[in-house]
């Protein structure tokens, strides 16, 4: 009987991984074919979450790869006073912060995808920034900054395709026209900044009330003394 079972679990932990790679490799599809490829993605079930995780994972190095070894000639870093966990969360916590408030937006007007769905679809726009990027950091190495030119430009090139993939994610998971997925884009961004408004007043306000507390226990010991 264990011998079956240890087989069982096996054989799915194989299916796991086999299944993981095929829906990682989907992602050179869409990034080539983004309107079949997202389409797809979400409604036949061609994409998974573990390979949107491990994506956000690999973007999320691949930025402080850049830091670290990027040569200084195109990109000159104090890595002394560089917080890896701030860097990080530069990159996650604006991503996370996009895709609840596109669903949130999205949601009340009629929009398809749901939460994982615009969450997938924006971690596999990700997919030309990792590809782009790890190349770059080797090449900038060994060129000089006079030959570095093509440097700046497929540098350039992993953002603006990533930024058109998430748009076309958008469009074609809650099945919006162009113009729509473009008003409910703007949206999304004024959405962004309302809630990292709110956030900023809100641990301003806790600063302050913590502050405060610490000044008026400091009071009360002086007068105690």
């Amino acid at each position: 009987m264990n011998y079956f079972m240890i087989k069982f679990n096996k054989l799915r932990q194989k299916e796991t991984y086999v299944h993981f790679l095929q829906t990682l490799k989907y992602s050179l599809y869409v990034i080539s074919h983004p309107a079949d490829g997202f389409w797809d993605l979400i409604h036949a079930k061609r994409g998974s979450y573990s390979a949107a995780n491990f994506i956000v994972l690999m973007t999320l190095l691949t930025h402080v790869w850049k830091l670290r070894f990027t040569s200084f000639v195109f990109l000159k870093v104090n890595w002394e006073r560089i917080n890896i966990f701030m860097e990080i969360l530069t990159i996650l916590l604006p991503l996370l912060v996009f895709v609840i408030c596109n669903w949130g937006v999205t949601t009340l007007f009629d929009g398809k995808g749901h939460l994982g769905d615009v969450y997938m679809g924006t971690a596999y726009a990700l997919t030309p920034y990792v590809l782009i990027q790890i190349p770059l950091i080797i090449v900038s190495n060994f060129v000089t900054r006079e030959e570095g030119t093509f440097y700046y430009v497929f540098s350039n090139l992993s953002f603006i395709w990533s930024a058109v993939l998430i748009f076309m994610a958008m469009m074609m998971i809650h099945a919006y026209s162009f113009g729509k997925t473009l008003l409910f884009t703007v949206f999304t961004i004024f959405g962004m900044l309302v809630f990292f408004f709110i956030m900023l007043l809100f641990f301003s306000l806790i600063s302050q009330g913590i502050a405060y507390f610490i000044s008026l226990g400091r009071e009360v010991i002086f007068r105690l003394n």
